[in-house]
């Protein structure tokens, strides 16, 4: 670059795109430590810490197992859903399920062999465990994050009541019929749904829509630590299911040869019990298992169930969703907003101002707009004729035609049709008011010059002035009298 010559511009489009950037490089910033906080703090069934009573991290539940052994309530860990149901068949026990999502359809099913009197727990399970077991009961809407809250008015549960606040509300769930169980079924329903206790095959079922009254680093606070030992606490027995993996499909067990060695390999049967006491046994009429007979039956429960859109997606998904339309609504505010004064830029053509009358006057008559250029021409004459005028500021219509008729010595009726009369009918009356609007101003200058009559047209009138010649430096372009002026191009008109 020569010495003395001119700067580049600065590159507009460049910094226009940094202002549009950076927005939305924190609303994306924003969401990003939003999304990783989330995952951090929701705990994942297939952890082995969660809700393990052995466990002493954060998601674990050792602190609510030495809860209950000090208070005479014994805690018998199982790993394996067989092993847990034969336990909990003996009787007097709380079967305790922490992940309902890992446990095969089949052994859901057998929930209902349980004997009478026997308390299960089910912490957070999907509308396809609910199911599978059979359980009549229905999810409800999901909170992004647990709340503590009250038991509620209508919460006849002892163990809700009796433990008061606390955070048990985030997923909620309601009985399948719309009326409530039947004459005689007791339900009760706590916490605004996140807690509902029910009757079912003589078995007292509790389902509760979140982990947290459970979890070593929630129970201390609110009524957690009252609530969730109150659950399981009802029987001298909690028989709790560690299972963080989902199970296959039962077996058939093996049968025996004479020399005491398996005769064959276990295969799948579906349609046999997998062994335990009083379980179902084979030849059972083949009646369809709840997500355990379709395809992918070895699958969580629930895969196989109808998935509309809505619950194809986790509750954090349609979340995100709303965070970003909100986000994009302040974006499209704080763009629409001006941020200083109107910037003037040089015309990209020079355009002749008679290039631009026409121009305007082709728009309204293609548009027949006969009334707003009848205005735009009255207003036009009166900015001309009122300062030739002996009046005080701002007159009124009245004032105006009095004035006008007194200088040019036409009738008040003629002079008021002409400044405030009614918008032309066709283009030949519109061409005709131009005219006489076009002459007034003369009119009103030189007082006599008019005729003792003004008819329709222009010919009452005195003539306007001819322009100059060409070089002359005087008058100016048709309609249009006074001074020379310049246009854009630097042309004297």
């Amino acid at each position: 670059m020569t010495a003395g010559a001119p700067r580049p511009p600065a590159t507009r489009p460049v910094r226009r795109r940094r202002r549009i950037a950076i927005p939305f490089g924190l609303v994306l910033l924003l969401f990003l430590i939003t999304g990783v906080t989330y995952a951090i703090e929701e705990p994942d069934p297939t952890d082995g810490d969660f809700l393990s009573p052995v466990s002493t991290a954060p998601v674990g539940a050792r602190q609510l197992a030495d809860r209950l052994r000090a208070q005479g309530t014994s805690v018998e860990r199982q790993t394996r859903t067989p092993e847990a149901l034969a336990s909990a068949y003996r009787g007097n026990a709380t079967l305790f399920v922490p992940t309902p999502s890992m446990v095969h359809p089949a052994y859901l099913e057998m929930l209902r062999l349980l004997p009478a009197r026997t308390r299960i727990v089910l912490v957070d399970p999907a509308p396809g465990a609910l199911r599978a077991a059979g359980i009549p009961l229905r999810t409800g809407a999901r909170r992004w994050t647990t709340r503590a809250t009250a038991p509620g008015a209508g919460c006849d549960r002892p163990e809700a009541v009796g433990a008061g606040a606390a955070a048990a509300l985030r997923q909620r769930y309601d009985h399948t019929s719309p009326s409530g169980p039947a004459a005689g079924g007791r339900f009760d329903r706590c916490y605004d749904g996140g807690l509902v206790g029910l009757a079912w095959q003589s078995i007292d079922v509790l389902v509760i829509g979140t982990a947290d009254p459970f979890r070593n680093d929630r129970i201390d606070e609110h009524r957690n630590a009252a609530l969730a030992t109150a659950l399981l606490a009802a029987a001298p027995r909690v028989v709790w299911l560690d299972l963080h993996r989902p199970e296959p499909r039962p077996t058939v067990p093996a049968e025996t040869s004479d020399d005491g060695g398996p005769a064959s390999t276990p295969v799948p049967d579906p349609d046999r019990g997998s062994g335990l006491p009083g379980g179902p046994a084979s030849g059972d009429g083949g009646r369809p298992r709840p997500g355990g007979d379709a395809p992918g039956g070895d699958g969580p429960p629930g895969a196989d169930g109808p998935n509309p859109v809505w619950s194809a997606f986790p509750p954090w998904f349609w979340a995100l969703l709303a965070q970003l339309a909100l986000a994009l609504l302040i974006v499209a505010l704080w763009r629409a907003r001006r941020l200083g004064p109107p910037a003037t830029e040089p015309l990209a053509v020079s355009v002749r101002s008679a290039e631009t009358v026409l121009g305007r006057a082709r728009l309204y008559r293609r548009a027949r707009a006969r009334g707003p250029a009848a205005e735009i021409l009255r207003s036009a004459a009166l900015d001309r004729v009122v300062p030739l005028l002996d009046l005080p500021a701002d007159p009124g219509p009245a004032d105006v035609v009095t004035a006008v008729a007194a200088q040019t010595g036409q009738p008040p009726d003629e002079v008021d049709a002409l400044l405030y009369g009614p918008a032309p009918a066709t283009d030949a009356e519109l061409l005709d008011l131009a005219r006489q609007l076009d002459a007034l101003p003369h009119a009103v200058a030189t007082p006599g010059a008019a005729g003792a009559s003004w008819p329709s047209g222009s010919a009452g009138l005195p003539p306007p002035p001819r322009p100059p010649a060409a070089g002359a430096g005087g008058g100016g372009p048709a309609g249009h009298h006074g001074p020379a002026y310049r246009t854009d191009e630097g042309e004297t008109r």
